[in-house]
């Protein structure tokens, strides 16, 4: 059938060997400028970070329409696919026809072709993703998603669909947002003279969920495998490059897994992701890596990455993660140059300290060269689910680390034997009540299990080159922002 829409990516894929062909492109006009002979529109609909050049005739397309096409409008091009006259496309539209779907004033179109902040663009984040750097984000963003749920399916993991609502706290952290229908003005009161929760929607105090974690334990003992995925909730009152309130995570849980084969899942997991992103999104990332290297020369040398984005991403996908312990990596740190020369904004001096995204960073960037995975950690920075070792001083925790971001990947072999986790939960003034069922797992049928959790939006951050974490999810959440 003739004249069906062509996604652009679709017609820039095919180049030459869709010449001759009649279509029909619809998208929003990046750039136009021409003459009284002849416009050249660069139109773009979403599907690549590519343009597709539209070539408008005032003999073909009437003068009032292209009159009224400016930057943001949106067209619907009819023609006939022809080899480029130009560099940088093998092809080009000629428009027998264009139709006006929607019109952008110029006076009033904030997204006029030329450089704008990252600021600026997040208070007008309901039309960034029009830009060529947030479409190519967020296209990255899903293809992400893609290869978590198709990674997961491949090893035979279920997903498991974890609660917003909770009424137990996975981090011990308290920052977390009350859910209730009780009259914020007039809330009922017990005799204590404190809100009265038992007439609550849930007869009890509830919040938004931090984690999926505890949740992904009860399914991995009783389907082996499982992960995840989905929105968690911080009330946490950071206005950092590095913090939202609401944001993705993703958290497989393995029964019959210790900490080793912990460490391998994850080694696996990311390599696969970062790879599906190089082999499946080369237009995007070439075009984020660019822009990236393009940022660079204006920055200080002092403050250069030694490493583009694609040589950060390669570096993950060629390498086997190196190994160590918390303590190996303390004496590393203790005593690397930065630490004596006191270039590290937080030293390191003694055993116990939690180490800081500029250590991390130290150890695979200068020292390792390459991704790093510290295992073993001082129980008193962990949380109190995470196994104990027999030193009694440390638990079978591990981080992966990664160029350019530190932390990225955080998990444990979790506490299966019963005496031990009510031991752990005492130290930490963890109520046994309100985790009952959490316990009941160590009573009925307990079994060795581990897990881990990555973010998304950290994991996204990695793999576009982003630097602060709001600008790679569509409408961030954060201390006095919920506009959009």
């Amino acid at each position: 059938m003739q004249n069906l829409r062509w996604k652009i990516k679709q017609v820039l894929e095919e180049g030459e060997a869709a010449v001759g062909k009649s279509v029909v492109v619809k998208g929003w006009v990046r750039t136009k400028r021409g003459s009284k002979n002849v416009n050249f529109i660069a139109l773009n609909d979403g599907s690549t970070v590519r343009n597709l050049q539209v070539v408008a005739n005032p003999e073909q397309v009437d003068e009032d329409i292209l009159r009224r096409i400016s930057t943001g409008a949106c067209l619907a091009v009819t023609g006939t696919l022809a080899a480029s006259q130009g560099q940088g496309q093998a092809v080009e539209l000629p428009a027998e026809s264009i139709d006006i779907l929607g019109e952008a004033d110029p006076e009033e179109y904030p997204l006029q072709p030329k450089k704008h902040s990252f600021e600026f663009l997040r208070e007008i984040a309901h039309l960034r993703p029009r830009t060529a750097t947030f479409g190519a984000v967020f296209r990255l963003r899903h293809a992400m998603t893609f290869a978590i749920h198709q990674f997961f399916h491949k090893r035979g993991f279920f997903n498991l669909h974890s609660p917003l609502i909770t009424g137990s706290d996975a981090e011990g952290a308290g920052e977390m947002f009350r859910v209730t229908t009780l009259d914020a003005k007039k809330p009922l009161l017990n005799e204590e003279g404190e809100i009265d929760y038992s007439q609550d929607f849930f007869g009890k105090e509830t919040s938004l969920t931090v984690s999926g974690q505890l949740e992904a334990e009860l399914g991995a003992l009783a389907l082996s495998d499982v992960y995840t995925f989905g929105p968690t909730f911080r009330a946490e009152n950071s206005n950092t490059s590095r913090h939202l309130a609401e944001f993705w995570m993703v958290e497989p849980e393995m029964a019959f897994y210790d900490l080793d084969d912990n460490m391998q899942l994850a080694q696996e997991f990311v390599q696969y992701l970062v790879r599906f992103a190089l082999d499946n999104y080369a237009d995007d990332l070439e075009f984020l890596n660019q822009r990236q290297l393009d940022e660079e020369k204006n920055k200080k040398k002092e403050e250069r990455s030694d490493m583009s984005l694609l040589e950060r991403l390669q570096l993950v996908v060629d390498n086997d993660f190196e190994r160590i312990t918390y303590t190996e990596a303390i004496d590393i740190l203790r005593n690397s140059k930065p630490n004596k020369k006191k270039k590290f904004q937080f030293l390191i001096d003694t055993w116990g300290a939690d180490l800081q995204s500029e250590h991390e960073r130290f150890l695979v960037e200068k020292h390792f060269k390459k991704p790093v995975i510290l295992y073993n950690y001082p129980k008193q920075i962990k949380a109190f689910y995470m196994r104990q070792n027999e030193d009694n001083q440390t638990v079978a925790a591990m981080d992966v680390l990664f160029p350019g971001i530190g932390e990225i990947i955080g998990g444990s072999q979790r506490e299966e034997r019963l005496d031990k986790l009510q031991q752990r939960m005492a130290e930490m003034d963890i109520p046994e009540k309100e985790m009952w069922w959490y316990l009941e797992t160590r009573k009925f049928g307990t079994a060795p299990h581990s897990g881990f959790g990555i973010g998304l939006e950290r994991l996204v951050m990695f793999i576009t080159g982003m630097q602060n974490i709001r600008d790679v999810i569509p409408f961030p959440r954060t201390p006095q922002n919920a506009e959009f």
